[in-house]
């Protein structure tokens, strides 16, 4: 049974998150402060963590920032009634995996908790193939990891799992809507910049540090594929 952690100071919106994930088969754990909350995320691993932005002490922007430095992977679902473009997108650069915006619905958040899971632990069994070698990139199924002329990206698992449908394209251009479906498990929505941010995110950790290539390619206006392209 995977264990979600949710950290959300309204006691109203938590038992009803957590009826509903218990509901879908999930194993809830509830905590109401951002400090609790990372302790938790530090030593109990949960499988995916649902959090508040608004939080009382250290808030959900910090608890993302601090999770992710400490190497933390598990998947962070934000839900947050700040829905504008430069919030959603700021989570996600900083660490989140999806963005929900208050109020939602409990299925919907059922859906997007069950998908997070899907790209963590139980996807990492899953993905069994032998690794795939591109110039100085390595993409290591076994271990859910690529490496850099040897050394780790250091990919959260929704970062591996991106980079891992990329690579299996073996150099066709995907679609964001296609991505999305098969990594996200949802449909592309208007503005939707989910695939933008998480791209930027492996061109830190891939192509900035690799010294001879650049994978991660652009087709303007349609998505974007895995290929090496010498560095000039």
């Amino acid at each position: 049974m995977s264990k979600v952690l949710i950290i959300e100071d309204d006691q109203v919106i938590a038992e009803g998150m957590s009826r509903h994930l218990a509901a879908a088969g999930f194993d809830p754990l509830w905590v109401n402060k951002g400090e609790s909350g990372l302790a938790r995320l530090r030593y109990e691993r949960p499988d995916v963590c649902v959090l508040d932005l608004m939080l009382p002490g250290i808030d959900g922007w910090n608890l993302i920032e601090t999770a992710r430095a400490e190497g933390i992977g598990t998947p962070i679902v934000v839900v947050s009634a700040r829905g504008t473009e430069h919030d959603r997108v700021h989570a996600l650069e900083i660490g989140a995996d999806d963005y929900l915006v208050k109020p939602f619905s409990m299925k919907e958040l059922v859906a997007r908790v069950q998908a997070a899971a899907r790209r963590g632990v139980r996807a990492q069994r899953e993905q069994r193939g032998e690794a795939i070698q591109i110039e100085e990139l390595r993409i290591d199924p076994r271990e859910v990891q690529a490496y850099v002329a040897g050394e780790s990206a250091e990919l959260t698992p929704t970062e591996f799992k991106l980079l891992y449908a990329l690579a299996l394209e073996q150099g066709r251009v995907a679609t964001r809507d296609e991505l999305l479906q098969r990594i996200w498990g949802r449909r592309e929505t208007h503005r939707d910049r989910t695939v933008d941010v998480f791209v930027r995110r492996l061109r830190q950790k891939i192509d900035r540090v690799a010294s001879r290539h650049s994978f991660i390619q652009t087709r303007f206006g349609v998505g974007y594929k895995l290929e090496a392209e010498p560095k000039t």
